[in-house]
């Protein structure tokens, strides 16, 4: 077997491992047992700070030194903090385990879907792309959900042990990673000025551009359940008297949750091809503003069955906007102009919930009249994206089916 055919056999089985996030139902629950309120702040900031400030460096990293290169350091990284939380003690040591975190996330970001696109390229099998994405993202989402309630029944014997399990599997990562072979590149070695003009005309391209748009808006509605989602679940549960069932019941909400996004995806190839590309996508961020919508006028059990659907949008959207961009970006800068996307749409969904903290309540949690007040602010302002992202690309795709 070649190097391109290892890499691409391997592939759904790296973003496997990458997900097994035993501690994704429990974290929040480790960080009230181990740091103090103000502990907590700073610490998940850690994590937001280094995601950003490595997003773009790690992009040109790996377009500039080697995707196997830079996929053993992320592996790495992760190992690294899943054992830190599993074994340390002290805000410092925690503190070192959500950097650490942050670099597996900013290393991984677009090195991964550029190994796959360039090792099927290199088999001559680049019009795959579209079937091999999403079949990566089953196994991610396979992997979210097994370990979701697993994570979830393990808090309940010790709220470490999801992060060794964790480490366990971030350690078969880095051997996933280890067998890796570097891709071969097309474009041949350039210049720093000409990898500069590579990304300027990628950021000018109009389906680039539009798919830009889109992507940001994507992240930011899909990460809106995440953000205001746990009240919900509290709320059900009776309030905060019950938060200790918390991470069961939002272990198992996940792994459904996850399931009903892996059987959307095996109707995504339908799909795609009876609406063609571009409704597909309109479709899929139509879905998350419903969602949004949805949290803003329910409240209690139908707001937590709306979060079973908040992965389904991706299954609809990421694999086909990977598979349609990368034969466009060259290969000389793919990863910088993929971190470089990732960047701006944490940074723009950051600063809408900065403005959003500025409105909130001073004072205790916020209530879930106030989050549903929010949320519908939001869900407007999607369906006025909605409409434009429908209007401007109207001209991008002939007849709107590819």
């Amino acid at each position: 077997m070649s190097g391109a055919a290892r890499n691409i056999a391997l592939y759904p089985w790296f973003k496997f491992f990458q997900n097994l996030l035993f501690w994704q139902a429990i974290w929040f629950l480790f960080l009230q047992s181990e740091l103090s309120a103000a502990q907590a702040i700073l610490f998940y900031a850690i994590y937001d700070v280094t995601t950003t400030l490595l997003e773009v460096p790690s992009g040109y990293f790996s377009d500039r030194w080697g995707r196997r290169r830079t996929l053993i350091g992320s592996a790495c990284a992760g190992f690294l903090s899943c054992a830190l939380f599993a074994l340390g003690e002290g805000f410092w040591v925690f503190a070192l385990a959500q950097f650490a975190l942050g670099a597996h996330i900013a290393l991984a970001s677009g090195t991964d879907s550029s190994v796959l696109y360039e090792s099927l390229a290199e088999e001559g099998r680049a019009d795959e792309i579209e079937g091999a994405e999403i079949r990566a993202w089953r196994y991610s989402f396979l992997a979210l959900a097994v370990s979701a309630v697993f994570g979830g029944l393990m808090a309940l014997y010790g709220l470490r042990l999801p992060f060794a399990a964790s480490a366990v599997a971030f350690g078969a990562l880095v051997m996933i990673a280890i067998r890796f072979s570097e891709p071969e590149r097309t474009g041949g070695v350039r210049g720093e000025a000409e990898r500069f003009e590579a990304l300027r005309r990628a950021l000018f391209h109009p389906v680039l551009a539009w798919l830009l748009v889109l992507s940001v808006l994507i992240y930011g509605f899909g990460h809106l359940p995440f953000v205001f989602g746990q009240p919900f679940i509290l709320e059900v549960l009776g309030g905060s008297g019950f938060i200790s069932e918390a991470a069961v019941v939002s272990g198992v909400v996940t792994t459904l949750m996850m399931l009903v996004s892996v059987a959307a995806s095996w109707l995504a190839p339908g799909a795609r091809r009876w609406l063609g590309l571009k409704s597909l996508l309109l479709l899929a961020f139509c879905i998350q503003v419903l969602l949004v919508a949805g949290l803003a006028m329910f409240g209690n059990v139908p707001a937590v069955l709306l979060l079973l659907l908040r992965k389904v949008p991706d299954s609809l959207a990421q694999p086909f906007i990977a598979a349609q961009i990368q034969p466009i970006l060259e290969d000389e800068m793919r990863a910088t102009y993929i971190s470089l996307r990732n960047l701006v749409a944490r940074l723009i969904f950051a600063a809408s919930l900065l403005m959003v903290s500025v409105n909130a309540s001073a004072v205790g949690a916020m209530s879930i009249e106030e989050i549903q007040a929010i949320l519908a602010v939001y869900a407007a302002f999607g369906v006025v994206c909605l409409a434009g992202l429908a209007m401007t690309g109207r001209s991008l795709w002939s007849g709107g089916r590819d």
